[in-house]
């Protein structure tokens, strides 16, 4: 049995955030991703590793070279978690308007 990381530790990287929002424009190969960074190319590949290991990038073998790409159903995931907390807090907000105006009257 694999054990797939959680994908909200593998978005709590900013280093892991930028390699993501970097494949959502183009597929490319982890040398292509670590030219954009200054770390150690090691380090980057730990990186495309874990949101590997996570099912956010998947990579496709192309002759010699491994593309990255970002898979975007499993990004799905994280917008759905988003939404519900956006929802909650919506609610939140909306109990305090009806509170305040509820206060605004009785003062009149």
């Amino acid at each position: 049995m694999i054990l797939r990381r959680d994908i909200f530790q593998a978005i709590a990287d900013p280093t892991r955030r930028s390699i993501l929002a970097l494949l959502a424009s183009q597929t490319i190969t982890a040398g292509a991703i670590a030219d954009q960074f200054d770390g150690a190319r090691s380090t980057i590949s730990k990186h495309i590793q874990i949101l590997t290991e996570c099912g956010l990038v998947e990579s496709n073998q192309q002759g010699r070279e491994i593309y990255y790409q970002i898979k975007i159903e499993k990004m799905k995931e994280i917008d759905l978690w988003l939404d519900q907390i956006l929802k909650i807090w919506e609610n939140r907000f909306d109990n305090l308007d009806t509170y305040l105006e509820k206060i605004q009257k009785n003062k009149r």
